[in-house]
């Protein structure tokens, strides 16, 4: 069922590649920059899909299975763009903010195998408000990330200390939605462990 919604769902997993291809070379500033307002209209898509899908009705089968898919097919992409391009790297722990990419990573294929399970024994699970500041703040340091890349001259002097200051906001709260990764897949894992013989 090809709705508004649908379409705009279908429309982030299309445009993923463009958003690859932008993202591919870190001294393309131009690129990064033009990656960003791609990365932004792609979350826009996201809160309207479902906005427009409640508001009108129109949530369907093929909205609820694809939205999720979307989300974590472009999260996945920027991450293992990034981490290859080697920007998921900073001052004092150098490229171990990788880590905190692997557990978002780790993290979505572990709950949407378990959700897929508990789908199986008719059992939804729904998405706490924990979960959505977890989103919340994947969504804000990919975003950031990219924008250090597309303005290497924005810095700021913190400690003695000349950083990047989109690229540092990113790996902080890149490690905040590390963080919430963990304690709701940890709440999703009890859920599902209930229904496990």
């Amino acid at each position: 069922m090809l709705n508004l919604p649908n379409i705009l769902t279908l429309s982030r997993i299309v445009t993923v590649p463009l958003l690859v291809a932008l993202l591919w070379w870190p001294a393309w500033h131009a690129g990064y920059l033009a990656g960003f307002a791609v990365y932004c209209l792609m979350g826009v898509t996201d809160y309207f899909d479902g906005y427009l899908a409640r508001a009108h009705g129109t949530v369907s089968k093929l909205g609820v299975f694809l939205d999720p898919i979307a989300d974590k097919i472009m999260v996945a992409a920027v991450i293992l763009v990034l981490t290859a391009q080697g920007i998921l790297t900073g001052p004092y722990v150098g490229d171990m903010h990788v880590i905190a990419g692997l557990v978002i990573l780790l993290r979505e294929i572990a709950v949407s195998g378990l959700r897929e399970f508990l789908g199986s024994l008719q059992i939804s699970v729904p998405v706490s408000r924990l979960a959505k500041w977890k989103t919340t703040f994947q969504f804000v340091s990919l975003g950031a990330l990219i924008l250090g890349e597309g303005l290497p001259r924005w810095h700021a002097l913190v400690g003695g200390l000349e950083i990047n200051v989109p690229h540092t906001v990113g790996l902080t709260t890149l490690w905040g939605a590390a963080a919430l990764t963990v304690i709701t897949g940890w709440d999703y894992l009890r859920v599902g462990l209930k229904h496990m013989d």
